[in-house]
């Protein structure tokens, strides 16, 4: 699957203070992906962002893997 993340996913210093958001929106990534940890279906997630399309949810959530897999924690 090709990555949508430059497509979907903007940051914007005037927007939401620069969190990553779908693009065109003032929806956070970080909403998306904690509605989806929180065991809401694609479909009520739209139901609740009615604006959202699955592809932007799932781009929300590859954005997620994509940041984890850039970090470390030390212990």
């Amino acid at each position: 699957m090709q990555s949508c993340l430059s497509d979907r996913i903007s940051f914007d210093p005037a927007v939401c203070h620069g969190k990553p958001v779908v693009r065109g929106t003032r929806i956070l990534v970080a909403n998306v992906v904690g509605a989806v940890a929180a065991g809401e279906t694609f479909a009520e997630i739209i139901e609740d962002y009615p604006s959202l399309t699955e592809v932007d949810i799932r781009a929300c959530l590859e954005f997620a893997g994509e940041l984890t897999a850039m970090e470390s924690v030390e212990v």
